[in-house]
């Protein structure tokens, strides 16, 4: 990592926007093996038998333990922690003081006094950098991803089993009956004499456990899961796949952390966060103002999250945008036709459309994409890809409440006008590719089912 930090990058860029735009840092990257059969397959295994996808990689850990952990996370989430106890897990949600979001990640509620924050390392950060400058009674201990880790393997192994037949693969596994495992919840098993902690959930919006345990035990554990699965359909999924499984849960991975504002607590935080620590952005939305880019916990449909009954950073700002928020999150389907046209011109005179990369066509960490009614900015793209299980090339998006209903016809606006000096962005013109608004999440079972408490 570059010791630069982001103050000094954004200094020498002239502003934030300058700075990401034509940033060199790359999409965010799964390093595992991109396929094992083909990303198609994979994808329907998840919604007609099991597929495991191979968590250990690409995440951080941020572990906290001690007295002062749980107040230490409280006063940076809008989560509420009342009933948060050992076993439970829950998704992270912070924000800066005006109420706009820094990221999510999961929180993992291991012992009394130890907590697991797993995720995409912007609310880690930002965990730390509040850690470090204040009074708190808590040990930490930061796993980095496989990408940035220099000393060996991870800490932990991740497996996630998931789709229909995920209980059936767990149950010959274990050898025995899963326990009633809530939503959100942790289980422990034994797998070929290793302990195994499992948590209920689902990336793709089906059922699924999110096993991990030391990665000692890593390979044995996967050994036993792929030869129980091998009676139930199971199939891994590579890189490929599991980029687009969020896509039909509705989870949107990586909008720009809201940190480039006056406040003297974001000053503070840039001088102490590394500026290789942002990705870039990429897109068609072209404001000169940062600000324009930032997103609020309203926006990416975590109202249920936000809960005011405890002190946190930004709360008086989310308490008064909660009265009336002004976007909501929705999926976009892509008229086929246009992505046609899209992926046609690449084999026309040029130049063409920005390229297409299949399954996954984001090209940036940060995908800002302008959506537009009747030729006016109604809203943001912000996630893109093919789901094969539905035929369709969609993108998530948070919209004007005006336009959020489904059935909406849209248009977003595909590639950058100028194009920006980004390594992955090649010559092309912007092309506008209509869409119709569908709600997020797009499949019906993650809508309902999978959820269910």
């Amino acid at each position: 990592m570059t010791s630069e930090s982001l103050a000094a990058a954004v200094d020498r860029a002239g502003s934030p926007v300058e700075l990401l735009r034509h940033s060199a840092a790359r999409a965010m990257t799964f390093p595992v093996a991109p396929e094992f059969t083909n990303w198609r397959s994979e994808q329907r295994a998840w919604a007609e038998t099991c597929a495991l996808l191979d968590q250990s990689h690409h995440m951080t850990d941020l572990f906290l333990s001690g007295p002062g952990a749980l107040d230490l996370l409280r006063g940076l989430a809008v989560n509420s922690f009342e009933g948060f106890g050992v076993d439970k897990a829950k998704q992270f949600v912070a924000v800066n003081p005006d109420g706009q979001l820094i990221g999510d990640a999961i929180l993992f509620h291991l012992e009394d006094e130890l907590f697991d924050l797993v995720g995409h390392p912007m609310v880690i950060d930002w965990v730390l950098f509040h850690l470090q400058r204040g009074d708190h009674d808590v040990t930490a201990e930061r796993d980095d991803n496989s990408a940035v880790r220099t000393d060996g393997p991870p800490r932990l192994y991740r497996y996630e089993l998931q789709g229909p037949t995920a209980a059936a693969v767990l149950e010959q596994a274990t050898g025995a009956p899963l326990p009633d495992t809530k939503f959100f919840h942790m289980a422990t098993f034994t797998v070929d004499g290793a302990t195994v902690r499992a948590l209920r959930h689902g990336m793709a919006g089906q059922p699924g456990f999110e096993l991990f345990g030391p990665w000692a035990d890593g390979e044995r554990v996967l050994q036993a899961l792929l030869t129980a699965g091998a009676d139930h359909g199971l199939v891994r999924a590579g890189a490929k796949a599991y980029s687009t499984a969020n896509l039909e849960s509705g989870w949107v991975p990586a909008p720009i952390p809201a940190v480039f504002g006056d406040d003297p607590l974001l000053q503070e935080y840039r001088e102490w966060l590394p500026a290789s620590a942002i990705g870039a952005i990429g897109g068609s939305v072209d404001s000169a103002d940062i600000a324009d880019y930032y997103l609020t916990p309203y926006d990416l449909g975590y109202d249920r999250n936000v809960k005011f009954d405890h002190d946190f950073v930004g709360r008086a700002a989310l308490e008064a945008l909660a009265v009336a928020p002004p976007r909501r999150k929705v999926t976009l389907v892509w008229h086929p036709e246009d992505v046609a046209a899209a992926m046609g011109s690449l084999v026309e005179e040029g130049p063409g459309a920005k390229y297409l990369d299949l399954p996954k066509i984001r090209y940036a960490l940060h995908q800002e994409d302008q959506v537009l009614l009747d030729g006016r900015p109604v809203g943001v793209s912000l996630d893109c890809g093919y789901i094969a299980n539905e035929r369709v090339m969609v993108s998530l998006a948070a919209v004007d409440l005006a336009c959020a209903e489904p059935g909406t016809e849209v248009v977003v606006r595909w590639g950058e006008e100028p194009n920006s000096r980004k390594p992955q962005v090649e010559e092309h013109r912007v092309v506008d590719i209509r869409a119709t608004v569908a709600q997020a999440p797009y499949v019906q079972f993650a809508r309902s089912s999978y959820r269910d408490r």
